[in-house]
């Protein structure tokens, strides 16, 4: 089945992506983007959540390799705990920080030292949250951890280099030119805005200024 597509479809039918040249959305970074994306918009959806985790299943042949599955806070979530159901592994999530009152621990639910974790994230941007994530499952927990599943990425050169340096590996179910090319084929973008839209990966910070949007 090709999942990359499948996923892709629901993420444009459902609002989970959206697409806007005018206004541009604004990220919490400031840069200013054509695209915005929120996966929480499919985990009401029963049939595209079963095709999700699916999807997850894939991704590996064996997954007797490994021990536990975890869960980015707090969209990563549901996603880990519907994965871990389905392979039949124990799960834990990570914050995003760690809490300033009890334990104060990043990591929540029972992690052996030494365990292999896959770590599953909804949507990857540039990365940092992801590194931060896997280094928590490395440091607070004694995992080994170097790989990261996700629904889908906007594959931007900062997250490759930020997943090189952590010696991380990520696949993904869809991906960004996945998702502009099935919505050309929709009809939601014309092949002028889709090339101008893949343009968006190569510099961020300055496609807007640079393509004249704002």
């Amino acid at each position: 089945m090709d999942y990359a597509k499948l996923v892709a479809e629901a993420l444009l039918q459902k609002g989970a992506f959206k697409i806007s040249l005018s206004p541009l959305f604004t990220w919490a970074s400031g840069i200013k983007s054509p695209v915005y994306c929120d996966l929480r918009a499919l985990i009401s959806d029963v049939s595209v959540r079963e095709s999700v985790v699916e999807a997850f299943k894939a991704m590996k042949s064996d997954w007797s390799q490994v021990d536990c599955i975890a869960g980015t806070a707090t969209a990563g979530i549901p996603w880990a705990a519907w994965l871990a159901e389905a392979v039949k592994k124990p799960m834990v999530y990570v914050r995003g920080e760690a809490k300033d009152h009890g334990t104060k621990r990043r990591i929540e639910g029972a992690l052996t030292a030494g365990a292999r974790v896959v770590l599953i994230e909804d949507h990857v941007s540039t990365g940092g949250s992801s590194v931060s994530a896997v280094t928590a499952l490395r440091v607070e927990g004694g995992a080994v951890c170097d790989e990261i599943l996700a629904i889908n990425s906007y594959q931007l050169a900062k997250a490759d280099a930020q997943f090189a340096e952590a010696k991380v590996k990520v696949t993904t179910i869809t991906d960004y030119p996945t998702i502009l090319t099935v919505a050309r084929e929709k009809g939601t973008i014309t092949e002028e805005n889709e090339a101008l839209l893949s343009d968006f990966r190569a510099d961020p910070a300055v496609w807007a200024e640079k393509h004249g949007l704002n």
